[in-house]
């Protein structure tokens, strides 16, 4: 493994991979999926012996083409690579905290004008100009909360005296003249993936996963320090090993745009408490697109970090070389406050101490000139983009055209190989990841829609999972050829190809989850890759289309579609600034792409105190 890259104009990295371009292969078509829709009764029964039969399991794991990874001659040329983790070394901003006076971003304006949701500068300076205090405002969001089940579900525990107090004691703050900063007082979730001193963790499953010497994790503890509400642990796909937020055991959050369409997931909690306009940010964690999913099908904009950029310290990740921590919100200036908050460089952590705090500028304005020389080139790979339905399509194409017409960036062609034998190394990867670390009394405490996933990846030989993590080593390298070629390059795609999901059966779902590999897979066709070769994602709204196909719950509005592009490691910034850039489109006063959920309430309500 190659430790730096050292040319003049390029910044130094740790565990760069070694710059070389990928085997040419044939244009990606789309998978013809072979796996079973399974629902009901059924799922039940093939669940349960997944758990007693190995059998089953390995059956269901060779159906998924698993093994073809043995067939690719070229991956005998590749080191395997077992960790994605590469650091950017070198910048030349030496602060070493966020900035605190980067909370009234040019986006803010924008945003309230577009009458959208309530940014966190809404609350603080609602909180210095006398309008509200934190106590009512919390006062008011946890009636709400208990009054309607459907805002309810989007949590797992609430602890409304540990609420109160840490709104009681930004109250007091704000009124001795001395708040932290621009986070203070700002209702925010934690996805139940994290540590919270208090609380329980279960990863929306009936296991218990609380650490037993208690402890929050680092970038979690960075919201409160800086004075940020958690109103508490929000809801998510148990163990986090699906993409739809469909959850038997602790209830399904609602989409707030549609509510017979999932809200996506893992992270569905978090998406459905930012997009009801309960908070406006929200923390997730994503393995395989799970803040970037539900981010898009819930109208908002999430961030997968760098891997090992933000410190998940005491927690014990259960995707360890796919997972990050990263936030969600309304908007790009509240997303850029809290990703500078939870990305602050953990000095026990040996990998996130080597990060450079991220850069204190979060405003529009001062960001022009902090970021005018980042290269403005889009990366498309077309036969991969192009598999998307046309409603996606269409509006992904939309924002690409603004981009390139009226906001300085060209597009570019790019070659990426084995697109789909890369998204089944990552999926093969994080199954075995997850069945390792789960006991057999775990997996049968599990739905059977999990049951029948962890004893499919606990099927996988040691061979083959040499082999995928050879194939990571191919794309990274791959990857690097092509940001050392294009420095700056972003590659885009729309984040999923389906415009959302719709709720099937509703009722029977709900009851016994289901299992639908294909649509899931489908569905993951262009996240995976961030988090397999350990690059940062951002997706943004870019458009509303009618929902598709038949639905479980009836009607509804129109769903939201997201547009992704994934940034060379450490590279956050570069995509921070097309963020904003598309943000503006997005939400131009009168000629809106994307709007508010017809299920938002609105926190005037509660902030009248």
């Amino acid at each position: 493994m190659s430790t730096t890259v050292d040319d003049k104009n390029r910044p130094a990295f740790y565990g760069y991979p070694p710059i070389r371009k990928g085997p040419e292969t044939p244009p990606y078509a789309a998978p013809h999926g072979s796996n079973p829709v399974l629902r009901g009764l059924p799922l039940a029964i093939v669940g349960f012996l997944a758990t007693k039969l190995n059998l089953v399991g390995s059956f269901l794991w060779s159906n998924t083409g698993f093994g073809n990874l043995r067939q690719i001659r070229e991956l005998d040329d590749y080191e395997p690579r077992y960790d994605p983790t590469v650091i950017k070394l070198l910048n030349n901003n030496t602060s070493s905290k966020p900035n605190e006076d980067a909370s009234n971003g040019g986006s803010a304006e924008y945003q309230e004008a577009s009458n959208r949701h309530y940014s966190a500068a809404y609350y603080t300076s609602g909180y210095k100009t006398g309008k509200f205090t934190p106590t009512q405002v919390v006062t008011g969001l946890l009636e709400q909360i208990s009054a309607k089940k459907h805002h309810s579900v989007a949590f797992l525990q609430i602890i409304p005296e540990k609420v109160l107090a840490a709104a009681e004691a930004s109250t007091a703050r704000y009124q001795s003249g001395q708040p932290l900063g621009p986070l203070d007082g700002v209702p925010v979730t934690v996805k139940d993936e994290a540590d919270l001193d208090g609380y329980e963790k279960s990863f929306a499953s009936r296991i218990d996963y609380t650490r037993k010497n208690g402890g929050t994790t680092w970038c979690v503890q960075k919201f409160e320090d800086a004075g940020a509400i958690i109103i508490g642990k929000s809801n998510m796909h148990e163990l986090g090993l699906d993409i739809t937020n469909n959850n038997p055991v602790k209830g399904t959050p609602v989409n707030p745009y549609n509510p017979s369409y999932y809200t996506g997931g893992s992270s569905g909690g978090s998406a459905s408490a930012v997009s009801s306009g309960l908070v406006p940010i929200a923390h997730g964690v994503d393995g395989g697109g799970s803040i970037r999913l539900p981010a898009a099908w819930c109208g908002l904009y999430g961030l997968k970090p760098t891997h090992g950029r933000l410190s998940i310290l005491p927690t014990v990740s259960l995707a360890a070389s796919n997972g990050v921590m990263g936030p969600m919100a309304s908007n790009m200036t509240d997303l850029e406050l809290a990703y500078r908050h939870l990305a602050t460089p953990d000095p026990s952590n040996p990998i996130s101490s080597l990060f450079n705090p991220p850069s204190p500028s979060s405003s529009s304005s001062s960001s022009t000139h902090h970021h005018h020389h980042h290269p403005k080139i889009l990366g498309i790979c077309k036969p991969w983009f192009s598999t998307s339905h046309p409603s996606v399509l269409a509006a992904c194409n939309a924002a690409i055209d603004h981009y390139t017409t009226s906001l300085g960036y060209e597009t570019i062609p790019i070659p990426l190989p084995y697109l789909h034998e890369g998204q089944l190394a990552h999926a093969l990867t994080i199954l075995s990841e997850i069945s390792t670390g789960t006991s057999a009394s775990a997996l049968a405490a599990l739905t059977p829609a999990n049951q029948l996933l962890l004893s499919v990846g606990a099927q996988t030989p040691a061979q083959d999972f040499l082999q995928a993590q050879k194939m990571r080593a191919l794309l990274m390298a791959h990857l690097a050829f092509l940001w050392t070629e294009y420095p700056g390059l972003l590659i885009v795609t729309p984040t999923t190809p389906d415009p959302g999901w719709a709720m099937e059966e509703g009722d029977r779902e709900s009851k016994y989850g289901f299992s639908d590999a294909d649509a899931s897979l489908r569905n993951m066709r262009f996240v995976w890759m961030a988090n397999f070769v350990g690059a940062p994602a951002l997706s943004i709204p870019v458009g509303m289309v009618e929902p598709e196909g038949k639905k479980g719950g009836g009607g509804g509005g129109k769903v939201p579609v997201g547009l992704m592009a994934m940034g060379e490691w450490g590279d956050e910034e570069g995509l921070m600034e097309w963020g904003r850039r598309g943000e503006e489109w997005a939400w131009r006063k009168g000629e809106e792409k994307v709007w508010r959920a017809e299920g938002w309430v609105d926190a005037e309500g509660w902030t009248k105190g």
